[in-house]
């Protein structure tokens, strides 16, 4: 069985999604839809940028949305048909509008709310991410449980646990450089401060948490077609209420990466595509179990080398 998957922020780049738009109609049309459904062209700011407009938040999300379903109906017109579906944060929005829980425009305008509700959280320089590796879970987790007693009241959680060896934590600033301090002296071989504008998927989300919830709630909703394994529980989501509860709860919650990666596999997955711009997910998977086909597509030449292998 495949599973496709869905690259989160951080992924997007200038250029993205030009080369397949100018080789195949159904990706153009794609990036046209986008453009209609935000009232703007978010296919010139995939192509052409400029860059540092397409790092904002509220609008790399609804880009790398975009440029992943233009990517996805182009491998579905070669035949691509997974069993299972997932993304990485951002990343399920893609994996459900592709399941057919959210129609691409909802999804588009909805993650673009999503970036602006995530940005204003948390004033700018307040909160702030660093990526532990070479430590586990457990022990970035009690790194973080130390700082948050040594320094009451401020906020240092787990916030993706992307592959063994290689966790990211999110909260205030003086509490991270604290915490990835303290994951070093416990063991962690780097601890990487990440360029980002909000610290994603901790407790200082709550409030873009509260203002998405109606969103999500009020959005028509059907069950997906393909059981979509969602970050929160790395659990198969097969009714829309749970999807829509799942996406709700993911904005302030870990991104539980490796419990998705090893809960496709134990249903059955033995091949995974990754759609959309990079191919980060892709090296996240080799690293949780090399025992599985993993390819990624982007471009036109990625296309034909990943079908080729799948199908």
């Amino acid at each position: 069985m495949i599973a496709a998957i869905f690259p989160g922020q951080g992924a997007q780049k200038v250029g993205m999604g030009r080369a397949l738009a100018e080789q195949f109609p159904i990706c153009q049309q794609t990036f046209a839809e986008a453009d209609d459904a935000l009232g703007e062209a978010v296919s010139r700011l995939c192509f052409d940028g400029p860059e540092d407009r397409l790092q904002l938040t509220e609008n790399a999300q609804p880009a790398i949305l975009a440029t992943s379903i233009a990517t996805y109906r182009v491998a579905e017109a070669h035949g691509l048909r997974p069993s299972f579906a997932a993304g990485h944060s951002l990343g399920e929005y893609s994996a459900h509008v592709i399941a057919g829980t959210l129609s691409f425009a909802d999804a588009l305008r909805t993650v673009r709310r999503r970036g602006r509700f995530m940005q204003e959280a948390v004033p700018v320089g307040e909160g702030a991410m660093a990526a532990i590796l070479g430590l586990d879970a457990a022990g970035v987790g009690r790194a973080c449980e130390e700082t948050c007693a040594e320094l009451p009241g401020r906020v240092v959680t787990l916030a993706n646990l992307n592959a063994p060896g290689q966790v990211v934590i999110a909260g205030h600033a003086d509490a991270i450089a604290r915490a990835s301090d303290r994951a070093k002296a416990l063991g962690a071989k780097r601890a990487i401060p990440l360029a980002v504008s909000a610290p994603f998927h901790c407790p200082l989300m709550k409030p873009a948490e509260d203002r998405l919830a109606p969103e999500l709630r009020a959005l028509p909703a059907h069950d997906p077609r393909i059981p979509v394994v969602a970050n929160v529980d790395a659990e198969p989501k097969r009714a829309a209420s749970d999807a829509i509860d799942a996406l709700i709860r993911q904005v302030s919650a870990p991104v539980r990466w490796e419990d998705v990666v090893v809960r496709l596999i134990r249903e059955g997955t033995r091949a995974f595509v990754e759609l959309g711009p990079g191919t980060v997910l892709a090296g996240l998977i080799r690293k949780i179990d090399r025992s599985v086909t993993v390819v990624s597509i982007e471009d036109g030449d990625s296309l034909a080398a990943a079908l080729a292998i799948l199908l």
